[in-house]
């Protein structure tokens, strides 16, 4: 599964940073690359975890 549906679903914007950007960012995150945070909290790294996501965004709407 895709992050971009479970966005779309949820009706919130994707917003994709590049860590070599930002030494601190870089540093923080190495070798975890790919990883999704929202609002802050890590919800996965390496591989898109769905059902992480989809309980984060539930729980965000309650």
């Amino acid at each position: 599964m895709a992050l971009e549906p479970i966005a779309e679903r949820a009706g919130i914007a994707i917003e994709w940073i590049d860590i070599d950007e930002d030494p601190a960012l870089e540093a923080r995150y190495n070798e975890l690359v790919p990883v999704l945070t929202l609002d802050g909290v890590e919800l996965c790294h390496y591989r898109l975890d769905a059902a992480a996501v989809e309980a984060a965004l539930a729980a965000g709407r309650s």
